[in-house]
């Protein structure tokens, strides 16, 4: 029943915050303004259902500025990573200044897309979906829930989707699941969508945002630009993802934080526990 109070809590504010920017996209202020406020509300609705539900402190979302700030720079990282590659197998060429304004509106999409999806995704599916049947069961499926989901996107492709699934939906699940916070997954998911499309202007997941900061061209074979899903349908981005999900795992089994079906480490914190 917690599961269906939270989901559907969090859920209604995804899809009404989702409108409501959809709504304004033609005006990149008002768009920035209605991406933040849907997110500060999903936090605060998260923060109120876990409450009335589990009866805790909602432990995964303390430390907010400093966890966004460190999932951030792994974001950011991982988009130079990217970046050099496309650069070394074809062409990544900066072609001027694009539009400030459009790129304001990015980050308020980006910053309402990054918090509803993590609070969502590993907040809600993978964290209790975890307790019942283990981590490595959780992160596959809800990785490939979170896949399922960008096929819904205007140049979505099934290789796009399970591309998404692998990099970002098993990578995003072990990072949560490495640090039992949600503010690192937040700040890795906003800043590598926010650079993509915000700064260098690139498609993100198959969605065309217009021009952000920097007027960037890509060329090269599709296998590392991902066509017209973008990078993230090329296997530059996959294998970023998947070394991370590695090194997240890594992390997690060293903290005692992989939880075994049916039950749960020593070592996880009580944003895991289930509320009886």
């Amino acid at each position: 029943m917690r599961f269906v109070k939270q989901f559907l809590a969090v859920l209604v504010v995804m899809v009404v915050g989702g409108q409501a920017t959809a709504a304004v996209r033609d005006n990149p202020w008002l768009t920035l303004a209605a991406g933040l406020l849907s997110a500060v509300l999903t936090i605060l609705t998260y923060r109120w259902v876990v409450r009335r539900t589990e009866h805790r402190e909602v432990t995964e979302l303390a430390g907010g500025v400093s966890r966004f700030a460190a999932g951030a720079l792994i974001g950011g990282a991982m988009f130079a990573s990217v970046a050099v590659n496309l650069a070394f197998n074809g062409g990544f060429h900066v072609g001027g200044i694009g539009s400030v304004p459009n790129t304001a509106g990015i980050l308020g999409f980006m910053a309402a897309a990054a918090v509803t999806e993590e609070v969502l995704f590993r907040g809600v599916l993978f964290r209790i979906v975890e307790e019942r049947i283990g981590t490595y069961p959780s992160l596959i499926l809800t990785g490939v829930a979170f896949g399922a989901m960008h096929l819904l996107n205007e140049k979505a492709t099934l290789w796009g989707a399970l591309a998404i699934a692998v990099e970002a939906g098993f990578m995003l699940a072990a990072c949560f699941a490495a640090f039992r916070n949600l503010w690192v997954p937040i700040g890795l998911h906003f800043a590598w969508n926010f650079l993509l499309a915000g700064i260098f202007s690139l498609t993100s997941s198959g969605n065309g945002l217009g021009q952000g900061l920097l007027d960037v061209t890509i060329t090269g074979p599709k296998l590392f630009t991902g066509g017209e899903f973008g990078p993230e349908g090329g296997v530059a981005a996959v294998g970023a993802g998947t070394l991370l999900t590695i090194v997240f795992l890594i992390v997690a089994h060293r903290r005692g934080h992989i939880v075994r079906p049916g039950g749960r480490s020593a070592g996880v914190t009580e944003a895991t526990t289930v509320a009886r």
